[in-house]
């Protein structure tokens, strides 16, 4: 059955799912998906987590390297035990500097342990250089060598959440008014919102702020998501863009005078001549009645220009064919390599043409060979807007906004502090 009509620009199932694998495997399929590290050490199961971590670390060091690891750590916590060390931000805090010692002590060599905390260039899936990113970095930088001092640790914690405050606003402004949307840029929002909220906890626990203060930062943060992904889905809308790997072409010819004429370069024959060249007779090519023209092109007049054109590899000049169909014309000459010839059967520029093009977004493209109709393009971008949404954990991004109030008196209640074990004698999990 011929397709025909609006049936014949519907795309198989089949074509959408290679188009989407072919944007994963290239990875430019966004993720805006809330960090793990950030769900995992912003819950109410925080503390298990962390003693889980720290004892998985323990485990994969020597003893030399657990003590290494110990020494360094009480040095940057000032001692042996953190207060609510196991609780929201502390904890997360916690788990980055756990991991920046850990990376020092295994890849540190003979020379001696780095005492310089190394910043990394991500942090939960954001650059640590936007300003976002920025905040976070060093207010949890700060964390683990104030959490013992309660004036200090609420002070701290007060500068940095109105710093995070105003830049949200801001960052929400830019996406929303000045069409500053990006997958980036909503990836950076939801991370400094988690963070935020969560520091806005802890000075709740801290007695810093009255509880309805991070209720209504949680409610502002709900309302501002579901905003935010409206915006971000037809950003997407706007933005993918999609086109078919085009068939095969047939060798092109071209009509003068209602002749048509084919030509094609004949690479193989100056080595020919160079091999046999005493042997080359320009008769055996071209009719005799046509050798005034033939002596008119720029094919080699003597056995000594041959020889010439040996001697330098004949590396500036080909030899081209020439046959007009429905006539005996037949000619050879020689074509100068850096001219192009437009005249060729397949040029490179028809060989750049023969694959698709799929763009998520500005940096985000890939090329691919996958085939179909041209009218099928415009509803491929909308399914692969629908797949692309569908990838995200929105879910979790939402769930993490609508806390239950048990839930919230759960995360307010936490109070448990963390303790350095001394180093095991255990051999380490290798």
């Amino acid at each position: 059955m011929i397709l025909m009509g609006r049936s014949l620009c519907l795309p198989s199932p089949a074509t959408v799912q290679e188009l989407f694998s072919v944007a994963r495997d290239a990875n430019i399929i966004p993720d805006i998906s809330l960090d793990p590290v950030l769900t995992t050490f912003l819950s109410p199961d925080s503390s298990a987590a962390l003693r889980h971590q720290y004892a998985f670390l323990q485990r994969s060091m020597s003893t030399e390297q657990q003590t290494a690891f110990s020494l360094s750590l009480s040095g940057e916590l000032g001692g042996t035990r953190v207060t609510c060390g196991g609780v929201g931000v502390v904890a997360l805090a916690l788990s980055v500097l756990f991991d920046q010692i850990y990376q020092q002590v295994r890849g540190s060599t003979e020379g001696g342990l780095s005492t310089q905390r190394s910043k990394a260039k991500m942090i939960f899936g954001i650059s640590s250089s936007s300003r976002i990113g920025w905040i976070i970095q060093n207010y949890l930088h700060l964390l683990p060598g104030i959490a013992n001092n309660h004036e200090k640790m609420a002070e701290t914690t007060e500068l940095y959440d109105n710093f995070l405050k105003l830049e949200l606003l801001d960052h929400f402004e830019r996406m929303t008014t000045k069409k500053r949307m990006s997958s980036v840029s909503m990836q950076q929002w939801l991370t400094g919102a988690a963070v935020h909220l969560h520091m806005r906890i802890h000075q709740v626990r801290l007695h810093s702020v009255p509880l309805g203060s991070a209720e209504s930062l949680r409610l502002s943060y709900k309302s501002g998501l579901g905003r935010l992904l409206q915006d971000y889905t037809t950003y997407l809308r706007r933005n993918i863009q999609e086109t078919g790997a085009p068939r095969p072409r047939k060798p092109q010819t071209r009509t003068v005078s209602g002749r048509r004429q084919t030509t094609a370069n004949i690479s193989s024959i100056p080595n020919m001549i160079c091999s046999n060249y005493p042997l080359f007779n320009p008769s055996l090519v071209s009719p005799s009645n046509l050798t005034d023209r033939f002596n008119e092109t720029t094919t080699p007049k003597s056995t000594a220009e041959i020889s010439r054109i040996c001697k330098t590899g004949g590396s500036n000049k080909t030899f081209g064919l020439k046959v007009t169909e429905g006539s005996d014309e037949t000619s050879v000459g020689l074509t100068s390599r850096k001219t192009p010839n437009i005249s060729t059967a397949y040029s490179r520029d028809e060989e750049t043409g023969t694959l698709g093009l799929l763009v998520i977004e500005p940096s985000r493209n890939v090329s691919h060979n996958v085939r179909h109709h041209p009218c099928q393009s415009p509803a491929i971008q909308q399914a692969l807007v629908y797949r692309i949404i569908n990838a995200q954990d929105l879910d979790q991004n939402r769930n993490f906004f609508l806390y239950p109030e048990k839930v919230i008196h759960s995360l307010l209640r936490q109070r448990d502090d963390f303790e350095l074990k001394a180093p095991s004698r255990t051999k380490p999990d290798i």
